[in-house]
């Protein structure tokens, strides 16, 4: 049973070890210049006021080669996922139900549930491995750009990893996501036994939930973290009057909130009553001949708070790890479906 498997899985494996072998060219090609740009920008043994060097190194990468594969490699192991569950998992099983060949199988020695556990087991596994090495590499090979971007700051490369898009690219999420696409493919095609309708359920299923993980599960995993602190006007990252149509003047204030590398949820600005602050605009905002430091002034007078809720950078591995179980435990779950729903099939 494991060698008629590999023999129909066989073209998917060489193309997947294909892919991977171009991947790691690639990495090794650049790696070790992106190594030597970061050990000769000095940030290898600087440990504080680093921003200067961290800059000068940006600058450096900014529209380069290193930044393109960086988030090619990236928009990679987004599609891989979705592409092992359409063109691995759906066709699977769907395909041998589909054309009836299933029957050659059942008719043998072989028992259903050998034959379901067979072909989840180890087409699971070559899934994991194939997306569990594409991630490692780039997560090596990335290492100095996210060195640097934790060392920049908040104004430096737009590189949180805890927070999305980047999140759910890097590290061991994109192997928990492959092995729920793949068991996601696999239950699509054993419930409607047509592949092209089980490749486009899986599609739109896939896409569904990957939109719903970073907006409703993923912040809520650890409890963010609350911060408040008076709010400066003088370092206000935003301090807009706003008018809509003939309604009232209304005021956004966003204050400055430097946690290199966290996960901003929201950003506030509340009354000491700790209602968020809409106005009224201030005469000294209002007035077009008034300096700014007039409008800055009249607003610290308010003794407005700002109130923060992010995740902090420190909590990297440990969202990893909980949104990678509940992958697993998805995958399992349908695994047992199918498993279920085969060994109830009639032949």
């Amino acid at each position: 049973m494991i060698w008629l498997s590999w023999r129909q899985f066989r073209v998917q494996t060489i193309v997947a070890g294909a892919a991977l072998v171009v991947v790691a060219i690639a990495f090794a090609g650049t790696g070790p210049h992106l190594v030597s740009l970061f050990d000769n920008s000095g940030l290898a043994t600087c440990r504080a006021s680093c921003s200067a060097d961290a800059h000068a190194f940006i600058d450096e990468v900014s529209g380069s080669t290193i930044q393109l594969i960086f988030y090619g490699s990236i928009f990679l192991l987004y599609a891989v996922p979705a592409l092992i569950g359409i063109f691995w998992g759906a066709p699977l099983v769907a395909r041998e139900l589909e054309t009836g060949t299933f029957r050659v199988a059942w008719n043998q020695s072989v028992t259903r549930t050998r034959w379901i556990a067979v072909k989840l087991g180890l087409i699971g596994l070559a899934t994991v491995a194939t997306t569990g090495l594409l991630s490692l590499m780039t997560f090596w090979w990335a290492s100095p750009l996210y060195e640097v971007a934790q060392k920049a700051g908040q104004n430096g490369l737009s590189i949180r990893k805890v927070a999305p898009p980047l999140f759910g690219g890097i590290g061991i999420v994109p192997v928990g996501c492959a092995a729920f696409a793949f068991a996601l493919g696999v239950a699509a095609g054993v419930l409607v036994r047509r592949t092209i309708p089980a490749m486009a359920v899986t599609l739109v299923i896939f896409a569904a939930v990957q939109a719903v993980m970073p907006l409703l599960v993923q912040p809520h995993l650890i409890p963010p973290v609350q911060a408040t602190a008076p709010f400066n006007a003088n370092t206000a990252d935003e301090v807009v009057v706003t008018q809509a149509g003939s309604g009232p003047l209304t005021m956004i204030l966003k204050g400055d909130f430097s946690r290199p590398g966290a996960w901003i949820l929201e950003n506030q600005t509340i009354t000491q009553s700790g209602q968020v602050f809409t106005g009224p605009a201030t005469s000294a905002c209002l007035s077009i001949s008034a300096p700014p430091q007039a409008c800055n002034n009249s607003l610290n007078r308010l003794h407005l708070r700002q109130l923060v809720t992010y995740q902090p950078a420190s909590r990297f591995w440990p969202l990893q790890w909980m949104e990678t179980g509940i992958y697993f435990v998805l995958a399992a779950g349908l695994g047992a479906l199918c498993t279920w729903r085969i060994r109830q099939r009639r032949a």
